[in-house]
Order: C-alpha cells, then structure tokens, then sequence
C-alpha cells in the first residue's frame, strides 16, 4: 500500500490532483516494474538523451561526408594549380584520379551549392527552436522531442529517392524538413532535464545528455567511412542512419516521461528525492506566460546567446566542413577521413565528462560559485579551439601535426557542456525551455552562415583558403567569448519565479504574471548558488 501512495503524495507536494495518476499506477505491472527498477530512471533518461541528440547529430552530419562521394570533381592540372597542394592517397604516378573512383557521383555543384545545401538543415531548425519550446512546456518534453526526431529519420530514409528525382534543389527543401524536425530536440531535453536532474548533479547529466552530439558525430563519421569504402553506394549511408533513428523512436516511446510524477515505475525513494531537490516553481507558474519583456533585458541571457553563436560557429565549422578540408585539402581518401573525422568527436566526448566530474565537484565544495565554473569551463571551450584551429591550419601538409591540434581543439570544446550549455538551467528551471529555444534560434544562425560563407571563401579548396576561413573562426569565438564573461550569471534570474523574488526595484514594464503581487524591497536578494546545495 505504501508503494501504491507514494506517487500520489508527491503530487500533492505540488499542488497536482493525484486521483488519476493512483489509479494509472495501481496495478501489478507497475508495482512488478517500480520493484524492479535497480537503475534510477534520471538515468534511464540521460542514457536516452544521449541516444536521442547521438541520433540527431547522425542524421545531421551523414550527408557532410557523404556529399563528397555524390560530386564529380571535375579537376584537371590546367583548371587550377595549388603550390601549397598537399599528396593525395589517390595519386597514381602523380596523375590525379577523377571519376572513376567515384562510380556514383553524379552531380556536378560546386563548392557554393554544396555550402547551400549543407546550410540548408539550419534553417529549418533555427524556425522550429521557440515553437519547438512552447509546445514542450505546454504538452510535455516527451513526444515533442520523440515526434521531431521521428519524422527526421524518416526524412532521412528517403534521402536518395529525394536527391535522384529533384536534385539540389529538392535536397534543400528536404534538409530545411530535416532541420524542423530537429529544432525541438535541445528545447525539449532542457525541460526534461530542468524537470528531473537536482542542480548539483547537472553537470555531469548534461556531459552526459549533450555529449551524444559527440558520439553521433563519431559514430556518423565512422560507419558513413565504412558504408562510403570501395565505392559503394552513398545511398546506404541515409537508409543505416534513418533506420536508426526509427529503432530509438521505438525505445523512447517505452522507457522515458516527461516529469518524474508522469512516470508509471519511478521507486518511491528516488520520486521523493528528485520533489525535494530539483528546483522548480510551484505549479501555478506554469499558467503564467512566458515572461518575454524580462528575457530580452537580461544581461545573462544574451552573454549566453552570444557565448552560443561563438561556440555553434566554430563547432558547425569542425562538423560540418573538417571532412571536407581532410578529404579536398589533406587528401585523405574517403575511408581514412571517416575515421579520421571521428577522433576530434572522441577526444570531445571523453573530456566533456571529465570537465563536468570537475566542475560538480568544485561546485559542492565551495571552491568556486556556479558563475565562475560556468565562465572558466566555457572559456576553455572557446580560447582553446580557436588556437588550435589556427595552428592546424599553419601546420600545411603536415598530416599529423594537423589532425593532432584538431582532436585537442575538440576536446577543449568539452567544456561547453558544463559551462554555457548548462547555464540556462542555472538562469531559469521554470523557463529553460524558453529560453534555450531563444539561445539556439539565434547561434543556429552560425550553422546557416559558416558552411556557406567557407564554400565562398575555399572556391578551390586550397590551403590558403582555408586559413583565412579558420582565422574568421578565431575572430568570432574569442571575441564572443569575451562577452559572455563580463556578463555572464549563475543565479536563478528574478523573473524565473516572479512570486519567490519578486520585481527588481525601479521595474517599469508591467506585470509578468497574471496576479499583481508587491515590488520586494531593494534589500531583497536572489538565490545565493551556495544554498541551491
């Protein structure tokens, strides 16, 4: 009987009517299940997190390697010649082979088309981010994120049968679908997350969650090798990588919730524990709207948007064109980049724990507040890659020097996780899907911008090219970098939970919510991070 109460008391602890939920739960499925349930299912969700965003980034990333087996390259010795060329594994008696190593390249764009088209993901999911948003807080993080990946991978299954009936031109519109389908993902996990991971904890949950971008990238890289070896058709890579995301469908549908109370199984103990920890408003909040007129004032929220647009620029520049600058420029063939391409994502992987294990245990034993571990961590993140970045670029044809600064530049950049990817749940538990839809709606910009703008600045992918290319990047991440420092926050911001803080002194916008309460005194403080714990 006390196993049978549990759920209902803790939805009484928020003011939630426990009726239905009692009756759901009151069976013996659910009470076979709760006593078999060893692994706490906030796990059970970032095992799945991670699953879900290493299967976005799949379907995201297949076609940046498998574009360079679609396209003639159509080069001869009398169209351009680089001095600064690197040797190619494909050169034979110093003779460049062409399209007959390529027996299903196809179509002839150049390199501004295949910038176009690569770009073309971002705009869709730059449009669904703020809906992708709102519909997770209103209905739930579970099948607004579990919907959009599902018709991304079925986009993705239909790939070749789309590219060989319209071209580039329907390839756009497919990869802009592809891209709605993927906007609600971010938005939707930082709800999850803001719902049932306690700040103490969010860290290494969100290394965990966000790290999946890495092992997708590593796992895209790797089998798109494979699958593109020997000349075998590129159509393969979209049908393995559609399939994929079909068959993760199938086991979010089963095994994750929205919140711990929806869940049917979740033990009592951890039920209990995660009511007492995690810090969210009361349920009334959730009727107020999304209070928008103190979003765009806030400091803290656009150092986070411009310490994003830094990060995503120099991130889409390594995902989206370092298989092209290890294929077009080093001159790997096409199996060596995929695996070649794959170990900056494993260094990343790797480190993004090893930087939130340090950043949690700083936290807790008052070495540092959150403000200051958010800063260095995404410090790292940013000044790190784009020193090694320029580096690699300097290192000319020298193979392993410049992969060598490309795996340590990536596994610097695993300090965004538990740095500026985790800020917004410090900002706002109540609102992280918001406004996390508001930092990837504007950063997603750099993922429109960086490919195309590299296709016109490499027209003949030479070396020279790209270093202006990679200095552009430097540019852009340190001077964001910058920003986010001398403004960045780590407390939960005012109009996160206007009824417990109350308005700053001198507010002169209106209410944010539906009921008038009184402006606090000046004297009045916010949430000190120390106490959070």
């Amino acid at each position: 009987m006390e196993d049978r109460e549990a759920p209902a008391q803790a939805h009484n602890l928020l003011g939630q009517k426990t009726a239905p939920q009692s009756r759901r739960v009151d069976n013996a499925l659910t009470r076979t299940l709760r006593s078999c349930c060893v692994i706490p299912q906030r796990y059970v969700l970032g095992v799945m997190g991670l699953l879900g965003v290493c299967n976005a980034y799949t379907m995201r990333v297949c076609l940046n390697l498998a574009i360079t087996q679609m396209v003639r390259l159509n080069k001869t010795s009398k169209a351009h010649v680089d001095e600064n060329a690197c040797p190619s594994d494909d050169v034979i008696n110093n003779v460049t082979t062409i399209v007959a190593e390529k027996p299903y390249a196809i179509f002839d764009w150049d390199q501004s088309t295949q910038g176009l088209i690569l770009s073309g993901f971002y705009y869709g999911y730059a449009a669904t981010q703020v809906p992708g948003g709102y519909l997770a807080e209103k209905f739930g993080g579970k099948w607004t994120l579990g919907v959009g990946l599902l018709s991304t991978a079925l986009f993705t299954f239909l790939t070749p049968i789309v590219i060989r009936v319209g071209g580039a031109t329907w390839l756009f519109i497919l990869r802009v679908l592809q891209g709605m389908g993927e906007g609600p993902t971010m938005p939707a996990l930082m709800i999850m997350l803001a719902r049932w991971v306690p700040p103490h904890e969010r860290s290494f949950q969100g290394a965990l969650v966000f790290g999946g971008a890495q092992i997708g990238n590593i796992f895209g890289s790797f089998m798109s090798g494979i699958l593109l070896a020997d000349g075998r058709d590129w159509a393969y890579v979209f049908y393995f990588f559609g399939g994929f995301g079909i068959l993760w469908f199938i086991l979010w549908s089963l095994l994750c919730y929205s919140t711990p109370n929806t869940h049917p199984y979740i033990s009592k103990k951890e039920l209990t524990y995660l009511n007492n920890n995690v810090t969210t408003a009361e349920n009334q909040s959730a009727k107020d709207p999304v209070p928008w007129k103190s979003i765009l004032r806030s400091a803290p929220v656009w150092a986070l948007v411009c310490a994003a647009v830094g990060h995503d620029w120099g991130y889409y520049t390594m995902v989206t064109d370092l298989p092209k600058y290890s294929h077009d420029v080093l001159k790997y063939n096409i199996a060596t980049t995929g695996t070649l391409t794959a170990l900056p994502y494993i260094a990343m992987w790797v480190c993004s724990f090893l930087f939130g294990l340090v950043c949690d245990v700083c936290i807790k034993k008052g070495w540092h507040t959150i403000k200051t571990g958010r800063i260095i961590h995404t410090t790292i993140a940013a000044t790190g890659p784009a020193i090694c970045i320029i580096l690699a670029s300097y290192a000319g044809c020298d193979r392993t020097a410049a992969m060598v600064y490309f795996v340590l530049s990536m596994a610097l950049m695993g300090g965004f996780y538990s740095g500026m990817k985790v800020n917004a749940l410090d900002l706002a538990p109540n609102y992280a899907g918001t406004l996390t839809s508001l930092v990837n709606t504007t950063s997603t910009f750099a993922g429109i911008v960086t490919p195309y703008l590299i296709g016109l600045m490499t027209p003949n992918s030479t070396l020279v090219e790209w270093r202006g290319a990679f200095w552009v990047c430097f540019a852009v991440l340190v001077g964001t970098n910058v920003v986010y420092c001398i403004w960045a926050d780590g407390k939960q911001q005012w109009w996160d939970d206007v009824r417990q803080f109350g308005y700053p002194p001198g507010w002169k916008h209106g209410p944010l919510i539906k009921e008038n309460i009184p402006k606090q005194p000046e004297s009045i403080r916010l949430a000190d991070p120390k106490e959070v714990y």
